[in-house]
């Protein structure tokens, strides 16, 4: 049998979907793989209905039907503050997976270098490994989750990176990059002529008082730019597999290409459907914050009853809790006894940082209340199992 390629010998198969696996096998409450256990908005599954009856049913452009682009711009344009031509400025990907990935090629060629932010989500490496380029890791430090601005430039300095992925706001984290914070980000990529691949999933997903900024909306910046996103978070659709990337005409050129041989094109019913969604009112957006400003109270109010310290995350549906307290040494065998013996799943702490971190693991919580409410009842029991699991 011929060998396979040693780029994938340099990763592992998800953790994220390992623990979804571990909580079906042994019936735990899956607070570990970020989807949620609601339907998206009634009017968003009966357009989906419809053009599963009435189609379009065959290709539609492969960058993307003009009627989602067209209403994707408008919606966005109205969002980042900024105007968008859906022709020239926008491609429409098979979710944000594809979009991050369409975008490292496009920007990095094999043996360029590419600053990662850790604790960082765990696809950004393999997609830096894939297109052959090396991974260069920046710390955020807890609790606020900041960067060093000098640890930063010294990364540009001495590893003249062709990209920085910026995920904001931030899974694990879930941190919200301040205005500050994405100046000093975006004078390093211009002063050594980097692109910034910026996912921004959780756009939407922003916790009062903060506030989430396209860092491509910054002077200067869109030209250097490729932004990615999905409709997955924001309309509870993670199974439709919509995604987007904005980026400057010429780059756009160069991603609809990467695009075309990597997917052809997103589901042309499902384009259809979505477009119902992108012109939801504003309202719509408010009310998915004040729902996920219920959820993160609800569930944080339950880690402290438990006793189980935790960041209190800034935006997207993640909370990473440090498990010390409760004997926590190696958190892949922690989070596989959580979930067997307390009933909860969770992510290890560990395949989100490249520090060695074995006492953190992610929860989230974008579920119903009663959910998390199953869940948070669990954890109140964690203390008086941990006396008894086996060290």
């Amino acid at each position: 049998m011929p060998r396979t390629s040693d780029r994938t010998s340099r990763f592992t198969e998800s953790v994220i979907r390992r623990m979804t696996r571990v909580a079906n096998d042994c019936g735990a409450i899956n607070l570990s793989q970020g989807f949620p256990d609601f339907d998206p908005p009634p009017e968003l599954a009966a357009a989906a209905a419809r053009t599963g009856r009435e189609g379009p049913h065959q290709y539609a452009v492969t960058w993307g039907a003009p009627d989602f682009r067209q209403a994707f711009a408008r919606k966005q344009s109205r969002f980042m503050g900024i105007p968008l031509d859906p022709d020239a400025h926008v491609v429409v990907t098979c979710g944000s997976t594809e979009a991050m990935m369409a975008a490292m090629m496009t920007a990095c060629n094999p043996g360029d270098r590419v600053v990662i932010f850790s604790p960082f989500y765990e696809n950004y490496t393999a997609d830096t490994i894939l297109t052959g380029a090396e991974p260069v890791y920046v710390p955020l430090r807890p609790p606020d989750f900041t960067f060093d601005p000098a640890e930063l430039r010294r990364a540009f300095e001495q590893h003249r990176p062709k990209a920085l992925v910026l995920c904001n706001p931030a899974n694990p984290s879930g941190k919200v990059f301040t205005r500050a914070e994405l100046e000093i980000i975006a004078g390093l990529a211009k002063e050594f002529d980097a692109f910034v691949l910026t996912d921004e999933v959780y756009e939407h997903i922003v916790y009062a008082p903060h506030r989430h900024i396209s860092l491509a909306t910054l002077p200067d910046m869109f030209e250097r730019t490729i932004t990615c996103s999905s409709l997955s978070k924001t309309y509870s659709i993670t199974g439709w597999r919509l995604g987007t990337v904005v980026a400057a005409p010429a780059v756009i050129d160069a991603v609809r290409k990467v695009h075309d041989f990597l997917t052809v094109g997103a589901a042309a019913p499902l384009q259809a459907a979505a477009v119902t969604a992108l012109e939801l009112p504003d309202s719509y957006y408010a009310e998915l914050q004040a729902a996920y400003t219920a959820k993160r109270e609800l569930f944080l109010g339950y880690l402290d009853r438990a006793g189980i310290a935790c960041t209190r995350p800034q935006g997207a549906y993640y909370v990473m809790a440090d498990m010390t307290e409760f004997g926590c040494r190696d958190d892949l065998a922690f989070c596989e006894w959580l979930a067997r013996d307390v009933g909860v799943a969770a992510v290890p702490g560990s395949s989100f940082f490249r520090e060695p971190v074995r006492n953190l693991i992610r929860f989230h919580f974008a579920k119903k209340e009663e959910t998390l409410r199953a869940a948070g009842e669990r954890l109140l029991t964690l203390r008086e199992k941990a006396r008894h699991r086996p060290r």
